[in-house]
């Protein structure tokens, strides 16, 4: 009887961690994505430590938006190969209901601030993806923070 019980906790065991070996880090390829993207088109990114890179071309005001503020932005969303998604001028949102990418990226700037955010999918749209994005694609967005409120 204990041979059977420590059998079957050994075959549970070896597929449990065949499991875990087989999972992709996403996260990581974003990031070696991203980092190939800035090299190869002589860009330098500041990053955070969720992944997140960006370059900030404006950084606008003083007073910087929290994750519970309300933002009105225009930005234009695309792939890695230029190909653009979305776009919108004078979109309105409280932040906290975007894309995790967003809601790190936007505090970043002030009001009339200007930043590039390349998103890992992992602070994104994820496994599900959303509309044209696949699933598991890193983003980058041109981000133009018009005003906020708290």
């Amino acid at each position: 009887m204990n041979k059977k019980v420590i059998l079957l906790f050994f075959i549970a065991l070896s597929l449990f961690s065949c499991k875990k070996e087989s999972e992709t880090d996403y996260l990581a390829l974003d990031i070696e994505k991203i980092t190939t993207y800035l090299k190869d088109n002589n860009l330098e990114a500041q990053r955070l430590e969720s992944g997140l890179f960006y370059i900030i071309s404006n950084e606008g005001g003083n007073d910087k938006p929290t994750a519970t503020s309300t933002v009105t932005v225009s930005y234009k969303g695309s792939f890695f190969d230029g190909d653009v998604f979305d776009q919108g001028s004078f979109f309105t949102s409280p932040l906290n209901q975007l894309i995790e990418g967003w809601i790190q990226g936007i505090p970043l700037i002030g009001a009339a601030g200007k930043i590039k955010l390349f998103i890992p999918s992992t602070l994104a749209y994820g496994s599900g993806g959303a509309g044209s994005i696949p699933p598991n694609t890193p983003l980058i967005f041109e981000v133009t923070l018009h005003y906020f409120s708290n």
